[in-house]
């Protein structure tokens, strides 16, 4: 991921993933992204502003992300060209591009 620099395509992201219903990460998304970014949970944890026992948390189902951090994670989904399955709140499953 690197350098944090907002730009158009920063924005565009941003503003897609608002619109969006709001969807759960699942804990198998959460571990498919990482491993598709080629992240150690201690790594995203710092690209996510979080601690590596909250990765850790979701990965094992314990807590899912909620409110910025499920947007953060969207946003990085779709820079990074990830296809994932997010849960709508009914539990049903849907193919996010």
């Amino acid at each position: 991921m690197g350098e944090s620099s907002f730009n158009y395509y920063t924005g565009t992201c941003i503003i897609k993933a608002m619109k969006r219903k709001r969807r759960q990460w699942g804990k198998e998304s959460i571990r498919e992204l990482r491993r598709h970014l080629g992240l150690t949970q201690t790594k995203l944890a710092q690209e996510l502003g979080t601690r590596q026992q909250t990765i850790s948390e979701w990965e094992t189902g314990m807590y899912q992300p909620r409110g910025t951090s499920a947007t953060l994670l969207s946003m990085v989904a779709e820079r990074s060209g990830f296809k994932y399955q997010a849960r709508k709140a009914e539990e049903n499953y849907e193919e996010v591009d």
